[in-house]
């Protein structure tokens, strides 16, 4: 009996932690639709760190209703129907329970007000990171950016900070929907060379939003939220879906959005003098982005050029690149020539989506090759 009993509290224990773990999916009011009481406001700056539920808050931070307006600009949510604004040095900050080890991705929505050169600082002890928002790439102002982090202890401290400093602290960048995935980062194999092959492993994307998910530049692989690749440019690449975009394979996908200034990277090992094959996918997400594309793929020093005329309606080619590898280890890269908006509405930059990358040894019959 008393076996019995210590084996209930054991399972009972288990039962708790696990179902403590925070799901992927928006953070307890991440949406930021519970609000302070009247008594915690200023107008509509929120007075009380701890005001908005959930949420500790820091310096300046205002609670703002969809369709407020600042002079003569229209503050628009795209969630809901409220969001904060994170002032000079303000942020945000919730405490959740994780997993130890394992990999997490970040996904939030932010709109630049009035600044120009809004960036955003997000960290997760003891890692942290810039993400610039002065580049718009959707037409309504705002976008969706993820960052990823290794949890190293069972809670994580995620802050969103402002680090501008500007005449008028209103100034700041909206925040809303804060949302957060845990990361399986998938391996490379003897018949695909490449690990994520077709991006099906990736940050959350809102099932209620129709411009997929910023993966910021300068973002290195070993914290990528997008597991095994790179983003080696100057700006981000789009995570995109098949419920809301046209995916030559899979679920998801890459649109290069901002031509060579979006590029794309893995390094994948390799036998010096050995022949590899390099198989990918080039399209466009049916988001009326038409006209002449090109993606330029690289393998070391061999490169090839996809051109892929666009009408904006979905559809794709398959494309190759064959070489000799030069070394231990080979750079896969991808980046789209031209710079490309949307024939809809003009402001919204677009560009081809690449997906389905296949690196295989010339020698290997078992590989898995579409046609």
């Amino acid at each position: 009996m008393r076996g019995l009993a210590l084996l209930s509290v054991i399972l009972c224990a288990t039962c708790h932690f696990a179902f403590s773990i925070v799901k992927d999916g928006l953070l307890d009011n991440g949406n930021f639709e519970w609000g302070p009481k009247a008594t915690e406001m200023k107008g509509t700056v929120v007075i009380g760190r701890y005001a908005i539920p959930k949420w500790e808050i820091s310096g300046f931070v205002e609670y703002i209703k969809s369709g407020q307006k600042q002079g003569d600009m229209l503050l628009v949510v795209p969630e809901g129907a409220f969001a904060v604004r994170l002032g000079n040095e303000a942020s945000i900050k919730q405490k959740i329970p994780v997993t130890k080890g394992l990999y997490y991705s970040l996904t939030f929505s932010a709109a630049r007000t009035c600044a120009q050169e809004e960036r955003l600082n997000v960290t997760v002890a003891p890692d942290s990171g810039v993400l610039p928002i002065q580049t718009l790439y959707s037409s309504n102002g705002w976008d969706s950016y993820s960052w990823a982090f290794q949890a190293e202890s069972m809670e994580a401290e995620i802050i969103i900070h402002n680090p501008g400093v500007e005449e008028d602290p209103a100034c700041g960048p909206l925040i809303d929907s804060v949302a957060i995935k845990a990361l399986y980062p998938p391996r490379a194999s003897n018949k695909n060379l490449i690990k994520n092959n077709g991006f099906e492993e990736g940050p959350y994307i809102f099932p209620n939003t129709s411009w997929g998910v910023l993966i910021p530049p300068n973002i290195e692989d070993d914290h990528s939220p997008l597991p095994g690749w790179m983003v080696e440019s100057l700006k981000a690449v789009k995570y995109i879906d098949s419920d809301h975009f046209s995916v030559p394979e899979g679920k998801r996908a890459v649109e290069l959005v901002a031509g060579k200034e979006s590029a794309i990277a893995q390094v994948v090992r390799t036998i010096i003098g050995k022949t590899y094959t390099l198989y990918f996918s080039v399209g466009d997400a049916s988001n009326s982005c038409e006209g002449s594309m090109v993606v330029e793929a690289f393998a070391g020093r061999a490169t090839v050029k996809v051109p892929y005329e666009s009408k904006g309606k979905g559809g794709y080619k398959r494309a190759v690149l064959k070489f000799v590898a030069e070394a231990n280890r080979t750079r896969i890269m991808f980046f789209s020539t031209f710079y490309t908006m949307r024939s809809d509405d003009f402001s919204s930059l677009c560009g081809p989506v690449l997906d389905d990358v296949v690196l295989v040894s010339v020698r290997n019959p078992q590989a898995r090759l579409r046609p």
